[in-house]
């Protein structure tokens, strides 16, 4: 009998993110000058930080090659970030290989058609809840927050809380990460 997505979350010690779509809403918004900006979400960033710092691994691949996404995030804490990865099994399995890292204890959130074999390759496959509709019927979870609306915080704040890592009261009155 398959596990459900609950049952799974306790073996979870790796995350793998897309970037547009996941940690941003999509939209691009270009100037004048031909820069691609993007908006990210804050609380996103502050449960990727806290990942990283309780000893998670993270690992970024995007088709994206904006080096502002690139800092924001090694700004978080994430070493592993593959851009202009527009067929997303080469980094994956060089990420998990290197790292020897399992696929059953990966969770791996996309959002759109260059994300399904990622996403059948890992033990949680996730996305944001405007995700395209075939990455949707793959998912064993499916966030109730949209890209860029918080659903990386979602499915890390999850996995923290059943292993006992989400921040207590008291740690939350220390110094932020």
């Amino acid at each position: 009998m398959e596990k459900n997505y609950k049952e799974i979350l306790k073996d979870i010690t790796t995350f793998v993110f897309d970037v547009d779509g996941v940690f941003t809403d999509g939209t691009l918004l270009v100037t004048t000058n031909g820069e691609m900006l993007r908006r990210m979400n804050v609380r996103d960033g502050y449960a990727l930080r806290t990942a990283v710092a309780k000893g998670y691994k993270v690992c970024i691949i995007t088709a994206g090659s904006n080096e502002g996404v690139r800092e924001r995030l090694k700004g978080l804490g994430v070493s592993h970030i593959y851009m202009g990865a527009y067929h997303k099994m080469g980094p994956l399995e060089e990420f998990l290989n290197t790292q020897n890292i399992q696929p059953e204890n990966v969770l791996y959130m996309g959002d759109d058609l260059p994300d399904m074999l990622p996403l059948q390759k890992v033990a949680l496959p996730t996305c944001p809840q405007n995700a395209v509709q075939e990455v949707k019927a793959i998912c064993k979870y499916v966030s109730h927050k949209n890209g860029g609306e918080g659903c990386v915080r979602d499915v890390i704040e999850q996995v923290l809380k059943v292993k006992g890592h989400w921040y207590s009261t008291a740690e939350t009155q220390k110094e932020p990460l």
